[in-house]
């Protein structure tokens, strides 16, 4: 029979850990580090949706999140995935169309009725073939959309707005790129390139006559603070893309981007809920703020956007057939 020493018994205690750590996944003894940049703040729904994906994938990535912007601006996360500087982040489509003239088509104003068909979109073949445009030619996958209301017009001044040529001559602040500032244009406005923080002070000194947000966004960065006025123009159905870098997510196992997968989806169908639920509650508080809330001509305003759109460079590449799926789902 064999003496064990103290000196052999510290070996069989050393083979055995190296025994139990390469019988582990790779992903417990060293999980990446996924950086996530956000331009909204961290009192945002969707921060705590961040909050419930990051302890759903807690075994597989280690999440580090980034809120209003403090990471990178608005429209520099996609160049910043590319660059390797990030992992994650939640952008605009308008950001991706960009890149992708095509995907203006998922920018244009009076498109998705809902939060449920533009869920359904992504969620059908339609969508997957979008969604792989951005993963081909821009290496980030789209994990789902975050939806975050239907955006309206805020407005400081008293001007009555019915139709779109009620908007003629109104400083409309928009974010940069070429889609956010036709969508300006196609609601009659005078689109002015704004980031997202320096709204408040553009709206009080008087910088920009208005802004458009789904009234969550409203009321976390307290626009109505520095509003007179809400038209409810309903011209789109706002949401933003949570996207992951096609590298840090093939370099996960199937099982891994299966368990990713889930968490992101149960994540995204939490904040929508509470977005809606927030939406129904809100038009109530900003009239005891002293907002006035009126409904223009909405038709008129779908009419006039479908015209400009249809007649613009922008549709020109927009993939053939596709408005009509999105229309049939």
């Amino acid at each position: 029979m064999m003496k064990t020493t103290r000196r052999t018994a510290l070996g069989l205690m050393t083979a055995g850990a190296l025994a139990l750590s390469t019988a582990l996944p790779a992903f417990a003894q060293d999980k990446p580090k996924l950086r996530f940049s956000a331009v909204f703040s961290e009192q945002d729904i969707r921060a705590e949706m961040m909050q419930k994906l990051q302890s759903a994938v807690a075994d597989t990535a280690e999440l580090e999140l980034f809120y209003g912007g403090n990471l990178f601006k608005q429209g520099t996360e996609i160049i910043a995935i590319q660059r390797g500087n990030l992992e994650m982040g939640n952008v605009a489509p308008q950001d991706i169309a960009n890149q992708i003239p095509a995907f203006s088509i998922l920018t244009s104003a009076y498109l998705f009725r809902d939060a449920e068909h533009l869920k359904n979109f992504f969620a059908s073949d339609a969508g997957a073939e979008m969604k792989k445009l951005a993963e081909d030619q821009l290496g980030i996958h789209i994990l789902g959309a975050t939806y975050f209301g239907t955006r309206q017009v805020g407005l400081r001044i008293d001007k009555e707005i019915k139709t779109p040529a009620d908007m003629a001559g109104v400083k409309l602040r928009m974010p940069g790129g070429d889609s956010w500032q036709f969508l300006g244009e196609a609601l009659g406005a005078n689109p002015t390139p704004m980031a997202y923080a320096e709204v408040y002070t553009g709206l009080q000194t008087g910088a920009i006559d208005g802004q458009d947000n789904p009234y969550p966004n409203v009321e976390n960065m307290k626009f109505y603070e520095v509003m007179n006025q809400i038209v409810r123009t309903s011209h789109l159905v706002g949401y933003d893309l949570l996207v992951i870098s096609k590298k840090a997510y093939e370099a996960m196992s199937d099982e891994q981007r299966a368990a990713f997968d889930k968490a992101a989806d149960e994540a995204i169908a939490w904040s929508t809920e509470q977005h809606i639920a927030r939406e129904n509650e809100l038009g109530a508080f900003f009239e005891e703020k002293g907002l006035k809330i009126s409904t223009p001509d909405v038709d008129a305003f779908r009419a006039h956007a479908q015209e400009l759109y249809l007649g613009s460079d922008l549709s020109k590449d927009w993939p053939e057939g596709m408005i009509e799926r999105i229309n049939a789902l």
